[in-house]
């Protein structure tokens, strides 16, 4: 049996014991579900806005909370509520995504930084004087690339020709993740963006995005000698 199912189930037995209308007994079943958790009771905050899940979803985050939690349910894993989202909603596959994912930081089931897979992901931006052929070529070259990454060590798993080049992490056996750094053109500068992912916990998330800060400061510090 479906989750839909389920509860069309759960609403046609408080029909039956209240004598309400199907909506009626819908509405009430989802407003008893969850009380409309105020921000302040949110475990994290989802990266959109309620105004924007609103126009693009037809409901807003409090809304969703109840929905889900009277649909599949906290139990039900993401896949199940991102189709359950998608399916007996109406909501486009990556507006399902997005409200899956916030509903599942409001509520605590994801962190925030925390990808599907249990590791966290976090990155770091900054504009760099610096010209755009010249870094990529230093980032493929591992010579200069151990230069440029001091102290870590990195393993190129992207094709050299892709657009953001991948790598592995490393610091002798030990696997520290992977870094996804992108470059853009912006200008005289290049806008340069390391994302760290594969990581096991907040904390570490915490460390790698001041390792990253502090060298992508140095990076701009060094161009601008």
């Amino acid at each position: 049996m479906t989750t839909q199912e389920a509860f069309k189930r759960r609403v046609r037995a408080r029909m039956s014991k209240t004598g309400e209308r199907y909506t009626a007994a819908r509405r009430a079943l989802i407003a008893h579900s969850q009380a409309r958790p105020e921000p302040s009771a949110w475990v994290a905050d989802p990266d959109t806005t309620d105004e924007a899940i609103r126009a693009n979803t037809g409901h807003g985050w409090d809304e969703w909370v109840a929905l889900i939690d009277a649909g599949p349910g906290r139990d039900a894993g993401h896949t199940a509520i991102a189709t359950w989202v998608r399916e007996q909603q109406g909501v486009d596959g990556w507006w399902a995504q997005g409200v899956t994912v916030g509903y599942e930081r409001i509520t605590g089931l994801r962190l925030p930084g925390q990808m599907k897979d249990g590791t966290f992901t976090i990155s770091r931006t900054r504009a760099v004087k610096i010209d755009h052929d010249a870094l990529r070529a230093m980032l493929l070259d591992d010579g200069e690339r151990a230069t440029l990454i001091a102290g870590l060590e990195t393993t190129l798993r992207s094709r050299p020709t892709a657009k953001s080049l991948r790598f592995a992490v490393h610091d002798g056996e030990a696997g520290l993740g992977q870094i996804l750094v992108s470059l853009d053109a912006t200008g005289a500068k290049v806008r340069v963006t390391v994302a760290h992912s594969k990581l096991t916990s907040p904390a570490d998330g915490e460390l790698w995005k001041a390792h990253w800060a502090d060298w992508l400061a140095a990076l701009e510090a060094a161009t601008a000698e």
